[in-house]
């Protein structure tokens, strides 16, 4: 049986917690790990407790999700972070990517996405609310050069990206190679004139039907 996925919670409601917690708890796949209530509180947490995964507020006393997210890559670049937030304004939204996120979930979401979310950035994917990846399009300037450029294979590889899905699922998914699936993604960033797998599932987001 595959270990399940260590999360830690960070936010500093306690009813946010509480409530994650019962979410995390109606699945085998993924185990809470520990809490923490601001950024300072975080960095010692991932330290002590070694998560899989980290659900990271934004607006925190003493230090905020950005910073912490920040300082938490810099020292642990596989652990994975999802911010979990109210915000969708642009500038938090690129300065949490900008730190490092590896996804960015909104609170009002439907707790099987939150779940989702937390499996794909787990998995290597990059999952961006929906809502988040129209408020990034124009900010990312990502290019529009369109859905013409690509082969249809392309697109089938870019909608699973723009899903989460990580290489491995995506070769699985369509019956190829994951060396395969790298070769298309290359090509993907390429035509799109974007530069890592979070900027291409924003335009998929913006520009393909799920």
């Amino acid at each position: 049986m595959t270990d399940p996925i260590r999360v830690l919670v960070v936010d500093d409601h306690v009813i946010v917690r509480s409530g994650l917690e019962q979410l995390l708890e109606t699945v085998d796949s993924m185990k809470l790990v520990g809490f923490a209530a601001d950024g300072r509180q975080a960095i010692t947490a991932v330290e002590e407790l070694q998560p899989d995964v980290v659900l990271m507020d934004l607006s925190m006393p003493v230090m905020d999700g950005v910073e912490a997210t920040g300082a938490i890559k810099h020292r642990w670049p596989a652990v994975k972070i999802v911010v979990l937030t109210s915000f969708s304004e642009q500038q938090r939204v690129l300065a949490a990517l900008e730190a490092g996120a590896d996804g960015y979930v909104l609170k009002h979401a439907d707790p099987d996405q939150i779940l989702a979310a937390i499996q794909a950035a787990y998995a290597g994917g990059a999952p961006i609310d929906p809502k988040v990846a129209r408020v990034l399009i124009e900010a990312k300037k990502v290019g529009s050069s369109g859905r013409a450029a690509l082969t249809d294979r392309e697109v089938e590889v870019l909608q699973l990206v723009g899903q989460g899905l990580a290489n491995k699922l995506i070769a699985r998914r369509l019956g190829i190679s994951e060396r395969t699936v790298k070769a298309h993604l290359t090509k993907i960033f390429q035509s799109l004139g974007v530069t890592d797998r979070t900027q291409a599932a924003l335009w998929a987001a913006q520009h393909l039907d799920r």
